[in-house]
């Protein structure tokens, strides 16, 4: 048995000879991490100069451009690297690093997104008193909570994970995350499974609760307000829920994938699914956002 510290690297056994093709596949992967990195920039600089865009909506929608660029760093440029080596091996402390920036990736996600729709739902099913609920200071509190809530839980994670006494260093992904580094675990991990539900209830479900909650408020309003106010809430809901819907997808199949037997699965199937939270999601939420950025309509239809 071998302790995590005494584990120097470890396999990602999910990469395939590509052949002459892995240059083709670099520069399409590397075109969509230069895309991510655009699109999310741009709009955080449009955020930030616009002072008619200095409200709280996008004040949260900077805080998660900001996580699209920090969850797509912490997979691109290693998986850049990986597809041109041709031993796919990754040193133990990068791979503990990998997770920690992951999972933490997953965690604001969900959180920035539940803090979206509690804005939104105050916005539309009290508009009159926005202003004095959201206020500047509150929205601080919120962004800082969400990345600072996710940062120490993930820390703990990673520690009881980093502590483990292990049997091996092959991981079947293309990336390291902590799942497959307790499968590999000699020693007792019920510890590790208690404290993954916990993670799970506070970071995931916590968040998702509080989402279909607003949105049940919300759509009370929309059933007996006016047609106006139904074009109103969809034209700001749409972008969040459609993120939300997207982001969901790929977390999904990625627990699927992770616990369950999918050989039924075509390989390069299994392999895209299992990067699409971390690479699609990233360039979906600009994009949808990035429409509604046009002169604060967005805020201004609502407010």
């Amino acid at each position: 048995m071998l302790n995590s510290t005494q584990v120097s690297y470890f396999t990602l056994a999910a990469y395939f000879d590509t052949k002459q093709f892995k240059y083709v596949f670099f520069m399409f992967v590397l075109s969509l991490y230069v895309l991510i990195i655009s699109c999310n920039v741009l709009l955080i600089v449009v955020i930030c100069v616009n002072r008619t865009l200095h409200e709280p909506m996008f004040l949260f929608l900077c805080s998660l451009f900001v996580n699209e660029l920090y969850g797509s760093c912490c997979l691109f440029p290693l998986l850049l690297v990986q597809i041109l080596s041709d031993v796919h091996i990754i040193s133990a402390p990068l791979c503990f690093l990998q997770i920690f920036c992951l999972y933490t990736y997953v965690s604001i996600e969900f959180l920035n997104l539940a803090v979206m729709s509690y804005d939104r739902y105050l916005a539309i099913c009290h508009p009159l008193n926005y202003h004095s609920l959201m206020t500047l200071k509150k929205v601080t509190v919120f962004i800082t909570a969400a990345w600072i809530t996710a940062y120490l839980v993930v820390s703990c994670t990673t520690s009881l994970s980093f502590s483990l006494q292990l049997c091996g260093n092959v991981i079947n992904k293309m990336y390291c995350d902590n799942y497959s580094i307790v499968k590999l675990a000699c020693s007792d991990i019920t510890v590790n499974n208690i404290y993954g539900l916990f993670i799970a209830a506070l970071c995931v479900f916590g968040p998702v609760g509080i989402i279909l909650y607003t949105y049940m408020r919300i759509l009370k309003v929309c059933f007996s307000g006016s047609k106006q106010t139904r074009q109103k809430a969809v034209s700001t809901c749409t972008p969040h829920l459609a993120s939300l819907i997207n982001f969901s997808f790929g977390i999904c199949f990625e627990v699927l994938q992770s616990r369950f037997n999918m050989s039924t699965v075509p390989n390069v199937i299994a392999v895209l699914l299992s990067l699409y939270y971390v690479t699609c999601q990233p360039l979906f939420s600009p994009v949808m956002y990035g429409v509604q950025l046009d002169g604060n309509r967005c805020v201004g239809e609502i407010m």
